[in-house]
């Protein structure tokens, strides 16, 4: 079947008349005012909750002071986001799909807006934790369900490639505003201003979306997979708990290993029982698709790569370098233009090449610009280098990205989009989560051999986990080339 994803070609006779009046002379449309104003208020809330991923780390010491987290639970606050954000997104992906994508992105935005509130408000850490597993819940909900309204509201082709690159530019940018917005909002005003901020942008939203988003669910609805969804809600949870742990205490640590073993069972079980029940949460022929499994596989190890590297950078610069936390967040700001810059060229990348060559160039030159990061120093003059190429990497990390999401969302109907945005957006929460733990183990093992936290050890452990993060980049591109498939012309 020809593939959406090239242009088509340039007509050469006069326009036909049966073309709307949207439509270009090419034959592809414009977006009409419905659609902007849909994608306007899409792009916000996913930059919204793209900026809760990273806009508390900053804050966290201030936090912990504040209102009273012990040193050894302080974590739990990005914790209890990760878990239920990476967790229960599959299941709020399919629940949007058979009760309403828009009911459920606006009860979601609500959430958090409320959840928001509360955190900003809270005197103690019960309080605090509460609100972030609600916000977390919200996250969950509005992201599969803003992402599958996104590709129901834009034709399979250039308009949605472009819709979608605009959303990965946004989330990309969203992470790094965070880290910089949390330092400015600590230092100036108060870390409950991390919080407040998504109070107005949910009222705005909720109050635009009902005028502008038009619900979309099937006439018949089937009945929800239970033991689908708790299995693999369960399955995610200890996932995400074990890499947690592991990066925290090692990967030698009990309760790590208990939580991943838990989890493949848990996965493995999903596995079997989607193979038997009659309304599958996630029909076992989806997921035999190849542009749907390894479309996601590259999207999971694509988030993982880049967001772990930012921690990895991180430590570079306040380790070694000496960086004030505020510092260290304003260097990402080259990064997160990159990141801008990538997913507005993006789009015109795949129509060029297809969304598989997409993939591959992109994380091939992520790798090699990650690689060569690998030869910072302990001087100054080394940040010329680290600005230069992780710019590059995120350009390229977000064409690999805007590829993922195109590929692996095309060629289904309207009715598994939830779903297809759902196993989107948990690789993307997943890869998320586990980058860090990941990386920092490496970084920990040696500083450990080392038998010393001097910044020449954090130097060494840096190195090596940037190598490592280019080495995942390069396999994956291979992977993709290999069994992503072919690119067809249109």
């Amino acid at each position: 079947m020809p593939s959406t994803l090239e242009p088509p070609p340039r007509a050469t006779h006069p326009p036909d008349p049966n073309v709307p009046a949207s439509a270009g002379a090419d034959g592809v449309r414009r977006m009409d005012r419905r659609q902007r104003v849909t994608l306007i208020l899409l792009l916000s809330a996913s930059f919204t909750l793209a900026v809760d991923f990273s806009i508390l780390n900053v804050a966290l010491p201030a936090i912990g002071a504040d209102v009273g987290f012990s040193i050894e639970n302080l974590q739990w606050v990005a914790t209890a986001f990760a878990l239920c954000a990476a967790g229960f997104t599959l299941l709020f992906g399919r629940v949007a799909d058979l009760f309403g994508r828009r009911r459920v992105f606006l009860a979601g935005i609500a959430t958090l807006g409320l959840a928001s509130l509360a955190g900003g408000l809270a005197g103690s850490p019960e309080v605090l934790l509460a609100a972030r597993v609600a916000q977390g819940l919200a996250t969950a909900a509005v992201t599969p369900a803003a992402l599958s309204l996104l590709t129901t509201s834009f034709p399979e082709g250039p308009l949605r490639a472009r819709a979608l690159g605009l959303n990965g530019a946004l989330m990309a940018a969203g992470f790094t505003t965070g880290a910089i917005l949390g330092g400015v909002l600590t230092d100036l005003l108060s870390w409950r201003w991390a919080f407040f901020v998504n109070v107005p942008v949910a009222a705005l939203v909720t109050t635009v979306a009902p005028a502008v988003l038009r619900e979309s669910r099937p006439d018949r609805r089937p009945r929800l997979d239970l033991p689908g969804a708790l299995t693999v809600t369960l399955g995610l949870l200890t996932a995400v708990y074990g890499f947690t742990t592991a990066g925290e205490k090692g990967w030698g640590d009990p309760v790590a290993l208990l939580s991943l073993a838990a989890s493949a069972v848990l996965l493995a079980a999903f596995w079997i029982v989607e193979g038997r029940v009659g309304a599958p949460l996630v029909p076992v022929t989806v997921l035999r698709r190849r542009a749907v499994a390894w479309g996601n596989v590259a999207g999971l190890l694509a988030f993982l790569t880049e967001t772990s590297l930012v921690f990895l950078l991180t430590l570079y610069l306040q380790k070694v370098l000496g960086y004030p936390p505020l510092a260290a967040g304003l260097a990402f700001a080259v990064l997160g233009a990159g990141t801008v810059a990538g997913g507005i060229i993006g789009p015109r990348v795949i129509g060029a090449v297809g969304g598989r060559r997409a993939i591959v160039a992109g994380l091939l030159v992520q790798g090699v610009a990650t690689g060569s990061l690998a030869l910072l120093g302990p001087e100054s003059g080394w940040i010329a280098l680290l600005l230069v190429m992780s710019f590059a990497g995120g350009v390229a990390n977000l064409v690999a990205i805007v590829g993922f999401m195109v590929t692996a969302t095309s060629g289904l109907p309207d009715h598994e989009q939830g779903l297809a945005t759902g196993l989107a957006t948990m690789s993307q929460q997943v890869g998320i989560t586990m980058g860090i733990p990941v990386m920092s183990a490496i970084v920990t093992a040696r500083v450990h051999a080392a038998g010393t936290a001097s910044a020449p050890a954090v130097l060494s452990g840096v190195g090596t986990a940037i190598l490592v993060n280019a080495a995942l980049c390069l396999v994956t591109a291979a992977l993709a080339a290999i069994f992503l498939g072919r690119d067809h012309p249109s």
